[in-house]
């Protein structure tokens, strides 16, 4: 009796801890974007770049940051945010749902389908109809989900680090079990604590061999992950992964857009051997640039690749667009009546 007695305490010791240090991680990392109402919740988006009018970007696609898993927008920020607005592109980033600010709705939400069909959504409120689109590790799992369900949406993908196929087993069972009734109950009681305890040197291991940047967690907002809501949603992100990945596989070698998968090949989350060169042998346009001595989070430690690969992407975009409008002079002078317009650019 007295143990019980115990852990009750204990639990509703962490449940007090839980909701306060809730409440005064979500005062010290308010919203700094805006949110657009969709179907799956209300989601949360930045831009950058938007008013921007240099020759040659200005009519570029807008670009498209998807962030991974245990992280926010903030993440795809802070490595690629302000360097690709720099170079005159519109950036958009958004809360993946029930992660940073965007809301979450739906058993399906964490199936990187049903977050493909919300970013639809979300796209077509800001009014594109095209872009390049770059996913980090659970981001580019989600980005590839985009491209096979809206293709015409995609000019192309950038993919870093990105899991492609299934072989994540431990992984995901593990977060599959915590998102579960007994992984509810550990979100709301024990979960921060032990969190906040662990979420930097955390952070340091998936980064490795590389370091953080300075004041990584504050700059990128990451303790709001730390929230029940957030861990529930994390959990149950990466715990359908394995399944997911398994159905999709039969589908790559319908991808039809341009494609730079960057890696890096030390990383030991998504081994390069185990995802990107499997889909590099079905997926005929897939560019594969791995690098030397880089781990998982190489969108930092290689950020200026990253942003090659996108400026690549967009080269290639530009090249058709011309070649296009080459073609369609000629039809002209031959025909003399303009020809038909092609919808899919």
């Amino acid at each position: 009796m007295t143990t019980l007695i115990i852990i009750v305490a204990i639990l509703c010791a962490g449940a007090l801890v839980t909701f306060f240090g809730a409440r005064h991680i979500e005062r010290a990392y308010p919203p700094r974007g805006r949110f657009i109402e969709v179907e799956g919740g209300r989601q949360h988006v930045i831009e950058l770049g938007e008013d921007a009018g240099a020759a040659g970007a200005a009519d570029a696609p807008p670009v498209v940051l998807l962030h991974g898993a245990g992280t926010n927008l903030g993440d795809m920020e802070l490595a690629l945010g302000e360097r690709l607005a720099t170079k005159k592109y519109r950036v958009i980033l958004i809360d993946r749902p029930g992660l940073g600010w965007s809301e979450r709705k739906g058993r399906d939400a964490g199936s990187p389908a049903r977050q493909a069909a919300i970013l639809h959504e979300v796209l077509d409120r800001l009014g594109v109809a095209r872009a390049v689109v770059v996913g980090h590790s659970f981001g580019g799992t989600l980005a590839l989900a985009f491209a096979l369900a809206d293709p015409r949406r995609v000019a192309g993908l950038v993919l870093v680090a990105a899991p492609t196929h299934p072989g994540m087993r431990v992984l995901t069972w593990l977060n599959a079990a915590l998102a579960t009734p007994p992984g509810w109950l550990f979100a709301h009681t024990l979960a921060l604590p032990f969190g906040a305890i662990f979420i930097a040197p955390g952070t340091r291991t998936a980064f490795r061999p590389q370091t953080p940047p300075p004041r990584y967690l504050r700059r990128t907002a990451t303790p709001l992950i730390l929230r029940p809501a957030s861990l529930l949603a994390n959990w149950a992100d990466i715990g359908g992964l394995e399944k997911f990945l398994g159905e999709q596989i039969a589908h790559y070698g319908k991808l039809g857009v341009p494609m730079i998968a960057i890696v890096g090949d030390r990383d030991f989350i998504v081994p390069p051997r185990a995802h990107i060169a499997k889909l590099a042998a079905v997926a005929p346009n897939v560019k594969v640039v791995e690098l030397e001595g880089f781990g998982h989070m190489l969108h930092h430690a290689a950020a200026d690749r990253v942003v090659a690969a996108v400026e690549d992407i967009v080269a290639q975009v530009e090249n058709v667009g011309s070649s296009r409008s080459a073609a369609s002079v000629s039809a002209t002078a031959v025909t003399g009546r303009l020809p038909h317009e092609d919808r899919g650019d």
